[in-house]
């Protein structure tokens, strides 16, 4: 895995936050909520390779073939980061929702 430095990075600043909760709110339940929700952002962020994964399922034991598609005019990058930056935006305002009750 390629990015392990990225994911050590972010575990510890979940691992800071996480403790930020608990001192500020007292709440093991938030620091849970917290925990969990941070693990599942930090896994759809870095973890995934879309390009795996949107296969038959069959087919994800075996490795990618070479040859890529035709290059569309659209940035898959780009889109992808928007959407994530609309899901994760949404999810991080409804967290602090949480935490703030």
């Amino acid at each position: 895995m390629g990015r392990d430095g990225a994911l050590q990075s972010c575990l510890v600043a979940l691992a800071v936050v996480v403790i930020v909760v608990g001192v500020w709110t007292f709440s093991f339940q938030k620091m849970m909520a917290t925990y969990f929700l941070g693990l599942l952002g930090i896994a759809g962020i870095l973890l995934p390779d879309w390009e795996f994964f949107d296969r038959d399922f069959s087919q994800w034991f075996t490795p990618l073939p070479a040859r890529r598609g035709a290059a569309s005019n659209l940035d898959p990058d780009a889109i992808r980061v928007a959407a994530i930056a609309i899901i994760y935006g949404f999810g991080l305002y409804k967290w602090w929702m949480f935490v703030i009750s």
